[in-house]
């Protein structure tokens, strides 16, 4: 009798551990709710791109630095492992440009040099013929006034030069050479283009050697002092080439499959 007052069932009715229980449970749930808004916060933070996510280097700092994905288009450089790459071209070293994460587009800046360039097209300038589109129904080839360029193919590891830069490209894009056509060189004279189309086939005679094409890759090599490489990574979109109105315009064109691409 001397502890606490207890009813029914002995359950405390005045002081005691049971009254001072229920309060110290309070400050729990107030710390639970804390964390909970914090991490809300912190998420909504991420999503609205306040804060990015480490894991990657932009080249301005060391392992801790940051690539943000907030936004649709941003940019950063390459690490040097790529063996030479980060001295290339008289304009500085290669750098990465992130058009769009979805569907995937990247820009790699300074790609090419400006002689790797020449020896593309003094290699195709001989062999040039007007450019034509897959014909969906017969798994061949057909003239079209969509594209209006000339172009040719060269074979994949033709040379010392090509070998070079198929393998870079290969480095860049983590898709082995192998799996990778052979280069196409193609030529726009001024009123010529390429209008919107897909790069993926529709017919099943052109996915029996090495399956669906999976990304393209098209180089500048005469537009710019030095060659641009864009690559996209999906087949949602079409792409296109605006007329020339001044000028002409050279270019190469890579295309990577699912699987090994026998030549």
């Amino acid at each position: 009798m001397a502890g606490r007052l207890a009813g029914r069932g002995g359950r405390p009715l005045l002081g005691g551990s049971g009254g001072g229980g229920k309060r110290g449970g309070r400050p729990s749930m107030a710390v639970v709710a804390a964390l909970l808004l914090a991490c809300a916060a912190l998420l909504l933070l991420l999503a609205l791109g306040a804060l990015s996510l480490p894991g990657a280097s932009d080249g301005s700092g060391g392992r801790g630095a940051g690539l943000s994905l907030s936004r649709p288009r941003s940019r950063f450089r390459r690490s040097a492992f790529d063996s030479g790459l980060e001295t290339r071209g008289e304009k500085g070293e290669p750098w990465t440009e992130v058009l769009s994460w979805e569907p995937r587009a990247f820009v790699y800046h300074n790609f090419l040099s400006k002689e790797e360039c020449d020896h593309l097209i003094s290699l195709a300038k001989p062999h040039m013929k007007k450019s034509t589109v897959v014909d969906s129904a017969t798994g061949g080839s057909k003239d079209s006034r969509v594209r209006t360029s000339s172009g040719m193919f060269l074979r994949r590891g033709q040379d010392k030069i090509i070998r070079t830069i198929e393998k870079r490209i290969a480095d860049y894009t983590f898709i082995p050479v192998e799996q990778g056509e052979g280069l196409q060189v193609l030529h726009y004279e001024v009123g010529q283009k390429y209008e919107p189309h897909f790069d993926y086939f529709h017919d099943d005679y052109n996915t029996k050697n090495g399956g669906q094409r999976i990304a393209t890759l098209l180089m500048y090599l005469q537009v710019l002092c030095h060659s641009t490489l864009i690559l996209l990574l999906n087949c949602k979109f079409s792409l296109g080439g605006c007329p020339v109105i001044k000028g002409n315009k050279w270019s190469s064109t890579k295309w990577m499959r699912v699987h090994e691409y026998k030549v």
